[in-house]
């Protein structure tokens, strides 16, 4: 069984920072692509950032500039270096892998349970 477990989230005062961490664990084989969401009550879930096993990074536009995904590989864990953070930031930020499993031909989708970041004015 894969799971992601993040962690790093917390309460931080506006232009404050805060970095996230994903790990995944459990019958990997390779990780195709990570993601970083965040959902707040009553708005769609929103794509912060993702990267690629290529390293190739993508990112909202409300975040471009103020936060940096990156990856250790070998590790399988994946962060989110969260800088001059806004009120607007505050959510709670998931974790999503995309991800083949030892055996198996066809990839896999796993998510974390989440871990909130309170951004005060």
């Amino acid at each position: 069984q894969v799971r992601l477990v993040e962690s790093g989230g917390g309460l931080v005062q506006a232009g404050g920072s805060l970095k996230l961490s994903c790990t995944a664990s459990g019958n990997i084989l390779s990780v195709n692509w990570m993601v970083w969401y965040r959902q707040t009550p009553g708005k769609q879930r929103e794509l912060v950032a993702k990267i690629t096993a290529g390293e190739v990074t993508t990112y909202a536009d409300s975040v471009a500039g103020r936060f940096s995904i990156s990856t250790i590989n070998a590790d399988n864990t994946m962060y989110l270096q969260m800088n001059n953070l806004k009120p607007e930031d505050t959510a709670v930020y998931v974790c999503y892998a995309n991800f083949r499993a030892v055996g198996n031909i066809r990839p896999s989708d796993v998510w974390g349970q989440g871990t909130q970041v309170t951004v005060s004015s």
